[in-house]
């Protein structure tokens, strides 16, 4: 018997991880955003209700990354059904976890599990993506991949599923979102396109290093390479506080610092026994600009997209 409504959860998400401006990302274990999606008599996509944010949403599918992703599926796969959506956001708006693309992503799975033959879960990348774009203007891999597919993901820029990376045993993210938002839309659009050649082969030359480390478990280069050259010298200025964040992390032992995305949300990679002194460093430093803020720590690897319950006809 077909189903007929399913609930899905999808994390939050570190993107860039600092060294791999729109193609490196890792899921974290919690917040994350739940969809609720259920089959429809009407032949098209309708969100319901949108809970979990004062901040009002688009409930126009269309302009709404969850609506726009079931959108985005129903018409490639010629989907004769409806689909009505209920979306409880439980990741802050414009905080640089991957809000937009966690609700595209529960929104997609959720669907595709109401199918009579859904598809494998890496075919729902693309459908996640368009949803993405129609909530930030672009679609950034980095953290729909993890989102969808868990794990430390770097996307190949001629496409296909993104690439799977070890994490060295032992690892955790800290990840601390203060008080305050920035539109990922407005950021992108303030980076400069000018940049000096020796960045970009700097950059390049980190990423390599990095991914090196991560295969070999190699702690020392990996902590050598953790460093954004590029994007973060331009968006750091936005974050309130953000030099004595970073400072602190790496004064209490992390591997590495960095803004989440586009910030203001900031992560750092740490030892597991190193994680709660670094977490409270950099929440006292945030109150030092005046900002209240919410620590997470997770696994590095952390899974995605999984659903969390399903109904049948009855």
């Amino acid at each position: 018997m077909a189903l007929t409504r399913a609930v899905a959860y999808a994390p939050a998400a570190v993107g860039n991880v600092a060294v791999g401006f729109d193609l490196l990302g890792h899921a974290i274990e919690k917040p994350g955003d739940v969809v609720s999606v259920e089959r429809s008599d009407r032949d098209q996509v309708v969100i319901e209700e949108i809970s979990g944010t004062t901040v009002e949403l688009p409930l126009t599918a269309k302009n709404n990354s969850a609506g726009a992703a079931v959108i985005a599926m129903k018409e490639q796969l010629g989907i004769a059904t409806g689909f009505s959506l209920r979306i409880r956001k439980g990741i802050p708006l414009g905080s640089g976890m991957g809000g937009s693309g966690a609700s595209a992503v529960a929104a997609v799975f959720a669907a595709n599990a109401l199918l009579d033959a859904p598809l494998a879960v890496e075919e729902l990348l693309p459908f996640a993506l368009a949803g993405e774009a129609a909530a930030t203007g672009t679609a950034p891999i980095d953290n729909v991949a993890p989102q969808l597919l868990g794990g430390l993901r770097l996307a190949h820029p001629a496409g296909g599923t993104p690439i799977a990376l070890p994490v060295p045993a032992g690892l955790r993210c800290v990840l601390v979102h203060p008080a305050c938002s920035i539109e990922t839309r407005e950021s992108r659009e303030g980076l400069d396109d000018n940049i000096a050649l020796s960045l970009h082969t700097e950059q390049a030359g980190l990423l390599a290093a990095f991914v090196s480390a991560c295969y070999q478990g190699d702690i020392a280069l990996l902590s050598r390479s953790l460093r954004d050259v590029l994007i973060e010298p331009q968006r750091a200025l936005r974050v309130p506080g953000f030099a004595d964040v970073q400072a602190s992390a790496l004064q209490n032992s992390a591997l590495g610092c960095s803004l989440s995305g586009s910030g203001p949300s900031v992560f750092a990679w740490c030892k597991r026994s190193d994680a709660k002194a670094i977490a409270a460093a950099m929440q006292a430093a945030f109150a030092r600009s005046g900002l209240d803020s919410t620590a997470f720590v997770s696994a590095i690897d952390a899974p995605g997209v999984r659903l969390l319950e399903t109904e049948k006809h009855k």
